[in-house]
């Protein structure tokens, strides 16, 4: 398989690991009905909660109109895009997976905006009293596939440019 291959790979892997782990948590443990904020279980360091992200990373510009939802949506579409048209340029196989990854995980943080109006997050990361974070498995795919690309990048010297020079 070549690297495109295995990117395509990656992303369909990345976008049923995110919507199948959102829809065991919402429907087959009930967090869908839980209050938002709830916690289901806590430990030292993560929590399972029921937390809805209206905006991007943080809750950074946050979308609750239609407007803004569909503002949302057409930006995450136009990077996935964008996302897409590199990985079938690529051809290192950790690029093309990194790339993978970001784009399925990208899909299914977008198909819960176009769904829900928002983004379900489960894993609430804390330490020592500081809470860093909620996400999802998009969330952790996402992060890993752009670990990645900068391990790519800064270890793996890519091919000579063809040509004079």
């Amino acid at each position: 398989m070549n690297a495109r291959g295995w990117g395509l790979v990656a992303a369909c892997g990345s976008l049923v690991a995110d919507q199948g782990s959102k829809l065991l948590l919402l429907y087959g443990f009930g967090f869908a009905a839980m209050a938002p904020n709830a916690r289901a279980f806590s430990s030292p360091v993560l929590d399972l909660v029921m937390a809805w992200n209206p905006g991007i990373s943080f809750s950074f510009l946050a979308a609750h109109s239609t407007a803004g939802i569909a503002a949302l949506a057409l930006a995450a579409a136009a990077g996935i895009a964008a996302l897409g048209i590199w990985l079938w340029q690529a051809t290192r196989v950790r690029v093309s997976v990194g790339l993978g990854l970001i784009i399925g995980g990208a899909i299914g943080n977008l198909l819960d905006r176009l769904t829900y109006g928002r983004v379900a997050d489960f894993f609430d990361v804390h330490l020592a009293r500081r809470n860093f974070f909620a996400c999802n498995v998009a969330d952790i795919l996402i992060s890993l596939g752009v670990v990645l690309l900068l391990v790519d990048s800064l270890f793996f010297e890519s091919a000579p440019a063809k040509g004079p020079r």
